[in-house]
């Protein structure tokens, strides 16, 4: 009798540390989260972890855009987008915390301590400003500064073209020129991989020889001269202007044919982690951010610059041997993660992980991840026929995008908040996440314009 008797204690302890309460005799728990679309059968919502989830409502329980407490019944699955739970309610969130913040966005994350900042700028900003906070933008051909004037982009994404030909001066004053225009300071950011992908220093006036690739580093000097080259990169970036870094890939590609593999360590999953975290520990304390890429890892798969890539690999083999590189980096503090367009078909068959709020998920929730989600170009053939790819970028989890065509997908993501498919509180949440972190990055300052 006494084992019984403890038994039941022990489950009645579990509901009260679970926050359960009963009502009407059926067990229901409480989320709070940030309404990013509805409709009339469904809402999708996320939470203050960034998790998303998308659940089937009914007319009692319409949410309405902005925050939201929803009760329901059911367990949640946070690897997952669709639940299969019954919301009971679903009310407009009564309260913030006291630094006017919205509780929901308060993650405890890499750049918590600078969301206060963050969203008193936000708050200053218009729609058209707050939609092109999020966006990284391909620097144009032409009337770039002008652009940027009617825009306000968060970022300008620098090409080889860029740079061709230019001397160190003339590149430091077309970084310097749009900086003094942005209303909020820009990301300036360049794929500086070494080997195969070098923007800036295939320029011979702006550095002595091309970075080399990772593997060759790797050959020659081990992790020690990857440190090296880390710091040596960056120290040439900064001194351009340039404050991102869309590398080190941390790819784990197997066969030599592959199209990542020449941009890899072509090492294994092991010796690839310990790359990760030596690009991310090096990079700390330099004023330039990496970001670890393309999760969920690429593999073997084929270019998705001209089309889609299917990666047909088993979940546990992606969890094993794709994902530890980027937990790696992400447990030294790792900034910023960019998502591939691979269909990846153990996660999500029916769309381009960068598309893919499972694959965000994924990362959210079983890495931990706190800082900012990029999306690989949306341009790139694997994703550039999709309608409103943009909208459906943001609504994956991407906190900034990269876009080449910015016109249209600024009109897009305006025309999902005025027709209701997109909240407004969504946008705002993620441009202040993305102001926070050029906090953190020292772009920007409490007095600052």
């Amino acid at each position: 009798m006494i084992p019984i008797i403890g038994g039941i204690t022990l489950l009645v302890g579990l509901f009260v540390l679970f926050g359960l309460h009963n009502t009407d005799n059926v067990q229901t728990s409480k989320l709070e989260a940030t309404v990013l679309s509805r409709d009339s059968s469904t809402v999708m919502v996320q939470d203050k972890d960034n998790v998303i989830y998308t659940f089937e409502v009914n007319d009692t329980a319409t949410c309405s855009n902005g925050n939201v407490v929803l009760e329901y019944t059911g367990i949640l699955n946070k690897n997952m987008e669709y639940q299969d739970v019954s919301v009971i309610n679903c009310d407009t969130m009564p309260t913030v915390s006291e630094n006017g913040v919205p509780s929901d966005w308060q993650d405890n994350g890499i750049f918590s301590n600078y969301y206060t900042l963050a969203y008193n700028k936000m708050k200053e900003l218009t729609l058209d400003e707050k939609i092109a906070q999020v966006m990284l933008v391909r620097y144009p051909n032409s009337n770039q500064i002008e652009e940027l004037k009617k825009y306000q982009f968060g970022g300008y994404l620098f090409f080889a073209k860029d740079f061709s030909g230019k001397t160190k001066t003339e590149v430091k004053k077309m970084i310097s020129d749009v900086q003094a225009v942005a209303n909020i300071p820009l990301l300036t950011a360049v794929d500086e991989e070494g080997g195969k992908v070098v923007r800036v220093s295939s320029n011979s006036n702006l550095a002595d020889e091309e970075f080399a690739a990772p593997s060759s580093l790797y050959a020659d000097g081990g992790f020690p001269l990857i440190r090296e080259d880390t710091i040596k990169k960056s120290t040439l970036l900064k001194s351009l202007g340039l404050n991102l870094n869309l590398a080190p890939v941390v790819d784990v590609a197997t066969d030599n044919d592959a199209y990542m593999y020449d941009r890899t360590l072509q090492q294994n999953t092991a010796l690839t982690a310990t790359y990760a975290e030596t690009v991310i520990k090096a990079s700390k304390g330099t004023d330039v951010s990496y970001t670890l890429k393309h999760f969920p890892g690429y593999g073997n798969n084929t270019d998705t610059h001209v089309s889609s890539a299917t990666d047909t690999r088993s979940y546990d083999d992606i969890l094993a041997n794709d994902l530890p590189p980027f937990e790696a980096g992400i447990d030294v503090g790792a900034e910023a993660v960019l998502v591939s367009h691979n269909i990846v078909n153990s996660i999500d068959a029916s769309n381009p992980a960068s598309l893919s709020p499972s694959v965000h998920n994924l990362l959210r929730n079983q890495l931990d991840f706190t800082g900012i989600i990029i999306s690989d170009d949306l341009d790139m053939g694997a994703v550039n026929s999709t309608d409103d790819v943009a909208v459906k970028a943001i609504m994956a989890g991407n906190d900034l995008i990269i876009s080449t065509n910015y016109e249209t997908d600024i009109k897009a993501i305006k025309s999902a908040i005025n027709n209701g498919t997109l909240s407004e509180e969504a946008i705002e949440k993620l441009a202040t996440r993305v102001i926070a972190w050029k906090y953190y990055k020292g772009l920007l300052f409490e007095n600052q314009k």
